[in-house]
């Protein structure tokens, strides 16, 4: 077992596979660094040039699209739900509600780490809200507010 996922509060990236539904290449969590249940996370995404994304944007000046910005702080959240209201290995999903004030303060270019911070301002057992920040290099990259709902998957 690697220390991260012996360490308490730090996943590594089989118990984030365990808690998100996501895969490649969608999954924006490589790490989680620190989990205060019914508070906050801290998870790292490493940026990479082999990303599918930046071969169309932009393939003069490879960014990661603020979209996918928004949806690693989603997923990171999505992680600090499911483990604080005790959803893990429930097949339960985490759906976009809302999300409002996105500001986006820089770019993010391959060759950096993300840290993803998320902590919840409103949770109730089927929706919760929560306020996620994006950092590089000790510089913010964005924010957001946004509600998510906890519900089944659809059926097939």
């Amino acid at each position: 077992m690697s220390d991260a996922a012996s360490t308490p509060g730090r996943y590594d990236i089989a118990r984030v596979m365990a808690a998100l539904p996501h895969r490649y290449p969608f999954l924006l969590v490589d790490r989680v660094e620190e989990i205060v249940p019914d508070t906050s996370i801290v998870a790292i995404k490493a940026v990479t040039i082999n990303e599918p994304f930046f071969q169309g944007h932009f393939p003069s000046r490879p960014i990661m699209p603020g979209v996918l910005l928004v949806e690693a702080m989603a997923q990171a959240a999505g992680i600090l739900a499911v483990e604080s209201l005790g959803l893990a290995g429930s097949g339960k999903l985490v759906y976009f509600m809302a999300i409002e004030g996105v500001k986006f303060r820089r770019p993010v270019e391959p060759g950096v780490l993300l840290r993803l911070e998320a902590s919840f301002l409103q949770k109730r057992a089927t929706v919760c809200k929560f306020s996620g920040r994006v950092q590089a290099d000790g510089q913010l990259i964005a924010e957001a507010q946004f509600t998510a709902m906890i519900a089944d998957p659809p059926s097939a």
